[in-house]
């Protein structure tokens, strides 16, 4: 399938600046992404829409996630609170009240899938379902600060609801209850970034600096592996690698996100060691994830650094990106030099991914031997993209003023 031409070319000859490309990655999201994504991606009184087809049209019989509709509350409760002046607000209430009405069960979690109808067919427990719930309360406390008390009311309910339940013995939480194999450091590592949000919001309750702090240290004793410096994926029920392949798997894209999230905390809590092990987890991602031939972050690799997919889709690079610039601003000048070359990578790395014929949507699966996979685009990718924009945005501007004070 033949590639359009990259909505983010630059006209001039030179060599963009890492400003100027994120001035020109967010232009596209704020005049095609967002109003494209509210316009045929939101149903009216209905939430947001699982995927929109290559055409821009809703695939209307899509089962729909639970996590969709607090990912895309981020985005535009985010996106306005970073300057955008279409209806960041109603978009905002659209995902919230789909989100309650849809999937909030009697004990005030939240379920997992429901159907086209918007009848709820999965209410199982899902930790990751609630790291959103929580993540998108802090980023509608943090834009709209006249709702900030009652957001977090509502997000402590739920962390207590957590703690009461499916708190684990050791630290983090369990899966299930009863409890069942296994254990899983993705769901953490975003209750990790919602606790950090909630955090940064005025006058938050010190029980979210409690949760950051226990989920981190569950990263840096459990999750990375004390040998190499990898983060897996799955555990046993005592948090140790769990047997055979499954306990060997390592993301790259999530080598890069938890070094991101480390490198955050470390520098908020003047811990050396998180910094350290950030940027480990950072080189690991970049020497042994990021294809040779495509120059694009892959799925997964074995705790040797073989490969295990090579599938390439595009969140990893948004991951790539933001712990590259979250590093450059770390480091002395000449390592602040090497994570912005490694940035500007990550910028060319998702490039073909928003290649699409109708712009504003986006290509997720690049196979190793194949073109990219011409299949709908998914809403919950949009979440990975709005926070790429938005911390490209928030550090290059920052490393522009290193760079000119020399």
């Amino acid at each position: 399938m033949p590639q359009p031409p990259s909505p983010l070319d630059q006209a001039a000859t030179d060599p963009p600046s890492l400003t100027a490309r994120s001035t020109h990655l967010h232009a596209w999201l704020e005049t095609a992404a967002l109003p494209f994504w509210w316009e045929k991606g939101a149903a009216s009184g209905g939430g947001f829409f699982e995927r929109l087809g290559q055409d821009g049209e809703p695939m209307l019989a899509d089962d729909r996630r639970a996590r969709v509709q607090p990912r895309q509350v981020y985005c535009y409760v985010m996106s306005g609170a970073a300057g955008w002046n279409g209806p960041w607000p109603a978009a905002v209430e659209e995902g919230l009240s789909w989100f309650d009405a849809t999937y909030r069960l009697e004990d005030g979690l939240y379920g997992n899938l429901a159907n086209a109808e918007g009848l709820l067919i999965d209410p199982s427990f899902d930790l990751y379902n609630q790291a959103f719930a929580l993540f998108a309360a802090a980023a509608v406390a943090t834009a709209q600060p006249s709702r900030a008390a009652e957001r977090e009311l509502y997000a402590l309910g739920i962390l207590d609801r957590l703690k009461q339940v499916y708190a684990h013995p050791q630290a983090g939480f369990h899966e299930a209850m009863p409890p069942k194999e296994p254990l899983c450091s993705n769901p953490h590592m975003h209750l990790f970034e919602a606790a950090m949000a909630w955090e940064d919001v005025p006058d938050s309750s010190v029980r979210w600096a409690a949760l950051v702090d226990e989920i981190a240290d569950l990263a840096l004793t459990r999750f990375i592996d004390g040998d190499t410096g990898a983060l897996r994926e799955f555990f046993d029920l005592n948090w140790r690698p769990m047997p055979g392949e499954k306990g060997r798997i390592v993301e790259p894209g999530h080598q890069f996100e938890w070094a991101w999230l480390l490198a955050r905390w470390g520098e908020r809590r003047q811990n050396g060691d998180a910094l350290a092990r950030a940027r480990r987890l950072f080189d690991i991602g970049e020497a042994h994830g990021i294809c040779a031939d495509r120059k694009v972050a892959i799925m997964s690799l074995y705790d040797d650094f073989t490969v295990h997919n090579a599938m390439a889709r595009l969140w990893p690079q948004t991951e790539w990106l933001k712990a590259a610039v979250r590093l450059a601003l770390l480091g002395n000048t000449a390592e602040r030099e090497r994570y912005v070359a490694s940035a500007h990578r990550a910028l060319d790395a998702l490039e073909p991914f928003l290649a699409t014929p109708v712009k504003g949507l986006w290509w997720d699966k690049w196979p190793a031997d194949a073109p990219m996979i011409d299949e709908p685009a998914p809403a919950s990718t949009f979440y990975h993209i709005v926070c790429a924009v938005l911390e490209l945005d928030w550090a290059a501007k920052r490393l522009e003023r290193l760079r000119e004070a020399g």
